[in-house]
């Protein structure tokens, strides 16, 4: 048995502020929740807009504030606590990445976002990710114990053979922390939320941001998730700021796996 919790948040451009609400939503989560793995949403330290404002807000690795303060966070609370995403400054690049840190403060893990929103979504705003951040190249997993975490961030839902790959290499339970925008999540972060769980058959946990950005011109849907392995919503934050906390268990991905045993019946 494993707990979690999922922390949803309303970033906006002041990073102070995002950093210090980040750190009293896990403090509030660990005392009321005494979770083993707390997940902040993507973009958490900084949801703004603008190029140079974005790089503006990057981060070298480990020398950075975010860094520093998520390890100690971590450290702590003797938690992992899996950072979300943040814009990390690596030579002339700059990549939306998580970060993943053990009880002991160290760093577990490091993704970097594979999968750029570059889309005109409906209602004609326009997003174009990769005018400002680079692509990641790794697939990545770390542990919580016995249990493989596998990886991801926002847009990647939409690209199964991420999530394939993360359940080859051992994942029983994936994490994927989101800006899921309102236009598109209402009709499709839960429905690929679930398709992603079942045909991993593993927990997966959806994180997401909520409510107005950008001075109202852009919004994100929320509807942070955790799902089952047989494609259950088993706990959902409400609307607005907050958390939710769930209990993972581990044998029923063992039973759903052992029911329907698709990983054993791929053909391409």
């Amino acid at each position: 048995m494993m707990k979690v919790s999922l922390v949803q948040m309303n970033s906006d451009s002041d990073k102070a502020r995002n950093i210090a609400e980040a750190e009293r939503l896990v403090r509030q989560t660990v005392a009321e929740d005494a979770p083993d793995l707390v997940v902040l949403p993507e973009y958490f330290a900084f949801l703004g807009e603008g190029r140079d404002n974005i790089h503006g807000s990057g981060e070298s690795f480990p020398e950075g504030e975010i860094w520093q303060r998520m390890s100690a966070l971590a450290a702590e609370l003797g938690i992992t606590l899996h950072a979300g995403s943040v814009v990390e400054k690596s030579g002339n690049g700059h990549f939306n990445t998580t970060l993943v840190f053990g009880p002991d403060g160290t760093e577990l893990a490091r993704y970097r976002k594979m999968h750029l929103f570059d889309i005109d979504a409906p209602g004609g705003t326009a997003y174009r990710e990769s005018d400002t951040i680079s692509r990641g190249e790794e697939i990545v997993t770390y542990k919580v114990g016995d249990v493989t975490v596998g990886c991801a961030i926002c847009y990647d839902i939409r690209f199964p053979e991420l999530f394939r790959a993360l359940r080859d290499r051992g994942a029983d339970v994936i994490v994927l922390p989101a800006a899921f925008t309102l236009m598109t999540g209402k009709d499709h972060w839960e429905v690929l939320a679930r398709a992603r769980a079942i045909e991993t058959q593993t927990y997966f946990l959806a994180v997401g941001q909520t409510g107005a950005h950008a001075e109202g011109r852009k919004w994100c849907w929320g509807h942070s998730m955790v799902i089952d392995p047989w494609g259950h919503v088993v706990a959902q934050c409400s609307d607005g700021v907050g958390t939710v906390a769930s209990r993972l268990d581990m044998a029923r991905v063992a039973q759903v796996r052992a029911d329907v045993p698709v990983a054993q019946h791929h053909v391409l």
